[in-house]
């Protein structure tokens, strides 16, 4: 499948443009290689962009006053990944993102975003239903972190995310739980068992 191919079949089952609406869109469209261990976007930058995870894996994160990273989410190949506070309020951001292996993005900067909600309307749809998810996204993620133990928060990433274990590595597995890493060896053996 095509880098930009991979884009229109997600949003496809959300808008369905026309030939001439998809060639506008792919015209505002660039694509990003990150190596292992580059920044897409670095704490205090202001996310300008929406990017769409075409390969790879990327991590959201917070560096503490000690230097200590806060793993805060992911972002797996088909995710949409930006700092919505950041874009949205065209603010510094208070969180980093990081390619945690080789990555493919497809990137849209929002000032061509605003101009495709003039342009193409139904992409307003778009970008309000993509909105709605990440909201969705953070409050089961608070709740989550609230009420279940981190064996239940562990169980539930993995069913969200099958191959997590293949591509995330356990120590920001255990950072993004709020647990140490032995505690997470244990609930491994404990499932595993």
């Amino acid at each position: 499948m095509q880098p930009l191919e991979k884009l229109l079949y997600s949003i496809e089952p959300i808008v369905s443009l026309n030939k001439d609406e998809i060639t506008t869109l792919c015209s505002v469209l660039s694509l990003l290689s990150l190596k292992r261990d580059e920044y897409l976007l670095a704490e205090g930058q202001v996310c300008d962009f929406i990017g769409f995870v075409n390969t790879g894996v990327l991590i959201y994160f917070k560096t503490k006053e000690s230097g200590d990273e806060v793993t805060t989410d992911f972002a797996f190949e088909g995710d949409w990944v930006n700092v919505n506070l950041s874009r949205l309020a065209n603010v510094p951001s208070t969180l980093s993102i990081r390619a945690i292996e080789e990555c493919e993005v497809v990137m849209l900067k929002q000032k061509d975003l605003n101009d495709l909600y003039q342009r193409i309307p139904k992409l307003e749809r778009l970008g309000r239903i993509l909105t709605e998810q990440a909201y969705i996204n953070i409050v089961d993620q608070t709740v989550e972190l609230q009420i279940h133990s981190a064996k239940e928060r562990y169980e539930n990433l993995l069913k969200r995310h099958p191959k997590l274990l293949q591509k995330v590595p356990l120590y920001h597995i255990a950072n993004y739980l709020g647990i140490a890493p032995k505690s997470l060896s244990r609930i491994r053996k404990e499932i595993f068992e």
